[in-house]
């Protein structure tokens, strides 16, 4: 452990030099629902990862490419499979940035940038402790491969499809990823797996055109009605869900998983704060289970008539209704889609239901050996026992490692948990850059000598 001491230090005394390499990339757009700046973007990754000594070429998708690289140490050894993005959200609004959003700046030891946190500056990390590591100990002990691609932001429409034709290339023993934020404790964070998705839309329809509420009242339906009733039969006031047989096929947390939830930090009054809830109520392992082992039925948006200051009497033609539903271990979103058209047409046959996108949950066990290294990889890292979380409450597209792959996949955000990822003034801390760097010295070490 003497010469990753060693190690460290070096990490320490090339932040200038890192800081380059991200910069460079956080200056290239990336931005995939817009197709802004991909191609280039890609193209520069590629000759970074030259650079550095790994074979790296671009694997064309029915999207934006995807960024491959290798350094195959000996085909007999541990390979580790690093997952990460190049592509970004878009900046907008541009108003609320305090600088540039593609020209990164440094203030009170962050970097802000599109892309800093989310995740160009977690997926730098991970170059920048392959370069390190290779000049300090000649070579790597492990296998690596790289999969960087450039449609995250845009829901991964092409890396099912990628990962299917390429199993062979990408065959690993683990899949590891640097995403999302750390724990707002600031303690090291491992996530085990990813809530599932299900975005659906209901629209309702009633004339052809609105109508004079007074002159057609009673007479007309009000498609807005016809929303609020069905989606009153679908959820009850406790916020079970009624639909038949939502909750077929969730597989129960172990009690190794319980053990793990119970002992994540839990200040009530910190995260009522950051969510702007001033009225939660509930104890930790309340809290995380709902977080993460428990499916949502959630409505993101209502739309239908008039929404403007004073009022407009009027009967609304049509209504909208938009809903996003998580999923756990191990429900199918396809098999929920079809049960809620079932359920919806029984209750009104006239609505239309459509899905929007989605996305299958992914949950690597608890008791594999790999959980257990890299756990002990980020306590030497970080001086710190890192907390481990059986599910993130957000979703990745982890379930192609898990389900397409065959792979266990752990995740390690190595961005701050203030990064606004998504939102003006996007940051990475400079201090959590650096310890990221530090954290994939440790794991790459670790799957050597421990596995």
């Amino acid at each position: 452990m003497d010469e990753l001491n060693t190690l460290e230090k070096i990490v320490e005394t090339k932040e200038k030099e890192y800081l380059q390499s991200l910069f460079t990339l956080l200056r290239q757009e990336s931005i995939s629902t817009q197709n802004v700046g991909i191609a280039e973007c890609a193209e520069l990754l590629q000759n970074m990862m030259h650079e550095i000594g790994i074979h790296t070429r671009l694997i064309e998708t029915d999207g934006h490419p995807v960024v491959y690289g290798e350094i195959i140490t000996d085909p007999n050894a541990f390979t580790l499979l690093i997952y990460g993005h190049y592509d970004v959200q878009p900046p907008e609004p541009l108003h609320k940035w305090e600088s540039p959003p593609f020209e990164p700046t440094i203030r009170d030891g962050k970097i802000f940038a599109r892309g800093a946190g989310d995740n160009k500056g977690q997926l730098i990390a991970q170059l920048m402790a392959i370069k390190t590591y290779k000049e300090h100990f000649s070579k790597l002990p492990i296998n690596l491969k790289l999969v960087f691609e450039g449609e995250e932001e845009k829901g991964s429409p092409n890396l099912a499809s990628f990962v299917e034709a390429h199993q062979d290339l990408l065959k690993a023993d683990l899949v590891y990823t640097s995403d999302g934020s750390s724990h707002s404790s600031s303690s090291p964070l491992m996530l085990l797996g990813v809530r599932g998705a299900l975005a659906i839309e209901m629209k309702a329809y009633g004339a052809d055109w609105d109508n004079h509420s007074g002159n057609a009242g009673n007479i007309v339906p009000n498609p807005s009605w016809k929303l609020i009733d069905v989606l009153k039969t679908m959820r009850n006031s406790d916020g079970k869900v009624l639909i038949k047989g939502f909750y077929d096929n969730i597989i129960a947390p172990s009690q190794q998983e319980k053990e793990l939830l119970q002992k994540l930090p839990f200040d009530k009054d910190d995260i009522a704060s950051k969510l702007g809830y001033t009225d939660l109520n509930m104890d930790g392992v309340t809290y995380y289970h709902k977080l993460t082992m428990e499916p949502t039925f959630n409505i993101g948006g209502i739309t239908s008539g008039y929404g403007g200051d004073g009022i407009k009497t009027i009967i609304p033609s049509h209504a909208t209704v938009k809903m996003d539903i998580r999923l756990v271990v191990d429900q199918d979103p396809g098999d929920i889609y079809e049960k809620i058209i079932h359920h919806v047409h029984k209750v009104d046959p006239s609505i239309e239901v459509n899905m929007l996108g989605s996305m299958l949950p992914s949950r690597t066990p608890a008791n594999l050996k790999p959980v257990k290294v890299i756990a002990k990889a980020m306590e030497r890292a970080y001086k710190k026992e890192p907390l481990i979380q059986p599910s993130l409450g957000g979703s990745l597209p982890d379930y192609v490692w898990t389900k397409i792959l065959k792979t266990p996949s752990i995740i390690v955000p190595y961005a701050n948990f203030d990064q606004r990822n998504h939102s003006p003034n996007e940051n990475i801390r400079i201090d959590y850059f650096l310890n990221g760097i530090k954290c994939t010295c440790h794991v790459i070490h670790a799957l050597c000598y421990e596995m």
